[in-house]
């Protein structure tokens, strides 16, 4: 593999320029979930690239979120390696103009690309479609790849989980290109993720029963109060040996400070480690009961991205990325998380799936959203290798 990583790196670097021409432009196309006008640009603008490419594109329509897009490289009958990403960002319009693309050192002088959703992730999404064709132009796909973009990820995978899951179900292996999961003292390091917990949401709606706090106190049932104490008791599902934390994260409640609240509510993140602790944290969740018998409580939600747990299928998968690496001339490094991704979700049927493929960089989600220039060809190499030898 030594002389077609070469070749590879070769291509990689000779197609450079081109590729970061694209992922500035991808950056300034703007496209926060909640605009789906703006992330259907997106996507166009990564499926011309790709048809150009001479990619098959394949679009889902939906209704009140940007296209689900598949796009199909190479043909076969071999079974199809799923490449994973999402063009929808955080950042809602107007952003660039106060976060705008550059290129620029940091502290450390080392050169970084800024800009909103450059980290989190489009450059992923530009390393696929330079990855592809650098492995094109040797010697061609082992197998077909599809590069899956997702047009909601960062608000839960509504519309797209279903398109996920219904095409990795057919597939050898995903990578996904969220970026690499950093790791203390080493931007060079930055890790692939063999492992992440699986994300809950849950919420707590209490119904107390109103009155006046100064004429009629006594006749007050408080669903502040109440929710309070069921709040002590969420926080102790935390279970921290097996890696399950539960954290209520958002509450509210009440009208006046002279009324007895009559509603209260609270929203709980969950976490898992595990996917045998999904049941028990949702059977707690519905356990609870109410201490005060004039008030009611009412539960709903649950986890909607089981864990991508460290199986046999990702272990293989690191260990050839790992090898490939040491021929490039870098080392990797493995690791988890406690943050989801659609990878969750392919990992959860079964199929081997490597994580954190994308980008080294830092400030997902955080003004200072950036990536480091110098990591972007030897990763993009890699992944050109990983698709080439899988």
């Amino acid at each position: 593999m030594s002389g077609l990583g070469n070749d590879l790196r070769e291509s990689v670097i000779a197609g450079a320029a081109r590729w970061q021409d694209r992922l500035r432009e991808l950056v300034l196309v703007e496209s926060p979930t909640e605009d789906a006008a703006a992330v259907n640009r997106a996507m166009d603008l990564a499926a011309g690239w790709a048809a150009a490419m001479g990619a098959r594109v394949v679009r889902h329509p939906q209704t009140g979120f940007g296209d689900v897009v598949e796009l199909w490289f190479g043909a076969g009958s071999a079974k199809p390696l799923m490449l994973l990403g999402h063009l929808d960002t955080v950042w809602p319009m107007g952003t660039i103009a106060g976060m705008p693309w550059r290129q620029e050192p940091d502290a450390e002088g080392r050169v970084r690309l800024w800009g909103p959703g450059v980290l989190d992730m489009k450059a992923g999404v530009v390393m696929a479609m330079a990855a592809v064709e650098a492995v094109l132009a040797n010697g061609g796909l082992p197998r077909p790849v599809v590069l899956l973009l997702n047009p909601d990820e960062e608000t839960g995978s509504e519309v797209s989980r279903g398109h996920t899951e219904r095409i990795a179900r057919g597939c050898e292996a995903v990578f996904v290109l969220e970026p690499a999961q950093g790791l203390p003292g080493s931007a060079d390091n930055a890790a692939y993720k063999t492992a992440r917990k699986g994300v809950g949401a849950y919420r707590l709606d209490v119904t107390g029963v109103a009155a006046h706090s100064g004429v009629d106190f006594q006749r007050g049932h408080s669903a502040v109060l109440e929710l309070a104490r069921l709040l002590q008791k969420v926080a102790a599902f935390t279970d921290l040996p097996t890696g399950l934390t539960v954290n209520p994260g958002v509450i509210g409640g009440g009208t006046r400070s002279n009324v007895v609240a009559a509603h209260a509510w609270a929203e709980v993140d969950v976490r898992i480690a595990r996917a045998e602790d999904a049941a028990r944290v949702d059977r707690l969740f519905q356990a609870l009961t109410v201490e005060d018998p004039a008030c009611s409580l009412r539960v709903s939600g649950g986890i909607n991205r089981p864990p991508m747990e460290r199986g046999a299928g990702t272990v293989r998968l690191f260990a050839q990325a790992r090898s490939l690496a040491e021929g490039l001339g870098f080392s990797l490094d493995e690791a988890s998380t406690g943050g989801g991704s659609d990878g969750n979700f392919t990992a959860g049927l079964g199929i081997p799936t490597l994580d954190g493929m994308g980008a080294v960089g830092e400030g997902a989600h955080a003004a200072h959203e950036s990536l480091l220039l110098d990591a972007l060809v030897p990763r993009t190499a890699l992944l050109a290798a990983m698709i080439a030898s899988t």
